[in-house]
Order: structure tokens, then C-alpha cells, then sequence
């Protein structure tokens, strides 16, 4: 049997039921975490086919066994400077309300688990991110998150591609 002690600057235990894990990636110089069990799976980056009279962010579709997923680049709808394509370059698969959805970002480093003490409410600064789209920031030591309602976002009316949530 595991002990443990409270210490606000430990990381998560999974024993904590309130814990939630964010699958961490960076897009350009920040860190960003969205929940876990959104995550279908994650990709390298490939040639998308291009629809006409998309949105820039809307990168294309491509065929994922069978199924036509919508590939949006974070960078650009968070207008975060050129993309530019590497071999870090990933595409996190989505499942958000029945919907997939494959979001493009710089690189993914880790899944981290947050307990709500390390989940702080993010600030209004008017930054290129409506914080309507935020969970909040999630500190861990030195680290910290900003953590995306990724729900929120992907079915926002600016997005387009998700009629609404489910309720």
C-alpha cells in the first residue's frame, strides 16, 4: 500500500480521484495541455488534401481508415507566426462529440497529471487565445501549462466543424 504525503509542489498521483491527466505539446515557445481522454491517438504530420474556400487554419482533410478528418493548425488559428513542418511536427487525433478531428502542433512531450490544486484560473490578458477556450494554467514546479478546453474550442461557432456539444 502507497502513502502519501500533501505536498503542493509534488506532482499528481493517479490515487487522487480528482487528478486529471492533459496530454502536454508546444506550439511555438508555450506549452499547452488538453484532457487525455479527448486524444484518439497522435501522428506525424502528412500532406492533407486542400479544401477550397476553407479557413486558413483548416489545413485539409485526410483519410484515416476510412474515416475524412479535418486538419486545423493550431499555429495559425492561434496566429503564432509561419508553420513551418519538421519531423516534430505531430497531428493529435480528437474525439470530441462523436467527431474526429486532427489538430496540428510543433511537438507533444508528455501526459501530466494535474491535481485541482495545481489548476489555476487563467488571467484575462487579451491574448490571441479567447480565454472563453481555457481551462486554466496548470503549474507543475518550474512548469507550466495552459490548458485548453479543447471541447469548446473544436465546436466554437469560429471553428466550424462541430455542430454543438452534446449536452
Amino acid at each position: 500500500m502507497q502513502i502519501e504525503t500533501p505536498d503542493a509542489n509534488n506532482s499528481a498521483s493517479i490515487a487522487d480521484p480528482a487528478a486529471r491527466e492533459f496530454l502536454a505539446f508546444k506550439l511555438g515557445a508555450e506549452e499547452y495541455g488538453i484532457d487525455i481522454l479527448k486524444v484518439q491517438e497522435i501522428r506525424g504530420y502528412e500532406a492533407v488534401t486542400r479544401i477550397a474556400n476553407s479557413p486558413d487554419f483548416l489545413k485539409g482533410v485526410v483519410n484515416l481508415r476510412g474515416i475524412i478528418v479535418p486538419i486545423v493548425d493550431m499555429r495559425i488559428k492561434f496566429n503564432l507566426g509561419d508553420p513551418s513542418y519538421d519531423q516534430f511536427t505531430v497531428v493529435i487525433i480528437l474525439n470530441i462529440a462523436g467527431r474526429v478531428v486532427g489538430m496540428v502542433v510543433d511537438s507533444v512531450s508528455d501526459v501530466t497529471t494535474l491535481a485541482p490544486s495545481q489548476i489555476r484560473p487563467a488571467p484575462d490578458m487579451g491574448t490571441a487565445f479567447n480565454t472563453d477556450y481555457l481551462i486554466g494554467l496548470g503549474t507543475l514546479d518550474e512548469r507550466m501549462l495552459i490548458l485548453v478546453d479543447i471541447d469548446k474550442l473544436m465546436s466554437s461557432a469560429e471553428m466550424g466543424l462541430i455542430d454543438s456539444l452534446a449536452n
